[in-house]
């Protein structure tokens, strides 16, 4: 038998001003269970204004915490069905 392909899609959606992006990320489980994270960049006065460079370091933070949130989300199933504590490895 073929496996079944299963796939998610990340969002990622900004809101900026000046010196801030605010990064949130979603993703969508194929059980309808939804996980959201946030990252934050700041640019420093004496920095030039790249809001494409602000947008990569928040997303990127968004989405490691969004990794972390999977992560705790996985074990807490794992030991609820197996009745005992997994230890997850965060890096």
């Amino acid at each position: 038998m073929m496996p079944t392909p299963v796939g998610w899609h990340v969002e990622v959606e900004f809101t900026e001003d000046d010196r801030h992006t605010r990064a949130v990320a979603l993703v969508r489980l194929s059980d309808g269970t939804e996980v959201r994270a946030h990252g934050h960049a700041s640019r420093h006065r004496a920095d030039a204004r790249q809001p494409r460079v602000g947008e990569e370091v928040a997303a990127a933070r968004a989405l490691n915490e969004l990794a972390m949130r999977l992560l705790d989300k996985a074990h807490g199933e794992i030991d609820e069905a197996s009745g005992r504590v997994s230890h997850p490895i965060h890096v």
